[in-house]
């Protein structure tokens, strides 16, 4: 059983800043790709920003120059450092991990999600 425990959303004013967490915990050999999705109301789930174990990154245009991604490979901890915040960035957050675990019959890897934490950027 894998966890993924989220934090730092919250209001903020357009212009301002938000850093989000993701730790992960549980039964973990590696995790692969982490990454932050978002749903803002009436759109389909987005992918914002994504990293790799090695630390390549890549983002959505809408993000690029305002969002850095990052992780402690030692901690199993993805960050989301969001500034220059705008309304349009308003939405549920997630944080995704493939995780790689140990069974009594081999390892297998899968997705895993966090709950969800709101950002909510006001004009």
């Amino acid at each position: 059983q894998v966890q993924l425990v989220e934090s730092g959303g919250g209001l903020v004013q357009a212009g301002g800043s938000l850093r989000l967490s993701c730790a992960a915990s549980g039964n973990i050999l590696s995790i692969n790709v982490m990454g932050w999705y978002r749903r803002a109301p009436g759109k389909q789930r987005e992918l914002v920003a994504a990293i790799t174990s090695g630390g390549s990154t890549n983002y959505t245009d809408s993000v690029k120059g305002r969002f850095t991604i990052s992780r402690d490979n030692a901690k199993k901890t993805e960050y989301l450092q969001m500034n220059s915040l705008k309304p349009e960035d308003t939405a549920v957050y997630y944080c995704n991990a493939q995780v790689r675990s140990l069974t009594a019959w081999g390892t297998f890897e899968n997705d895993y999600w966090g709950q969800g934490t709101q950002v909510t950027v006001s004009s």
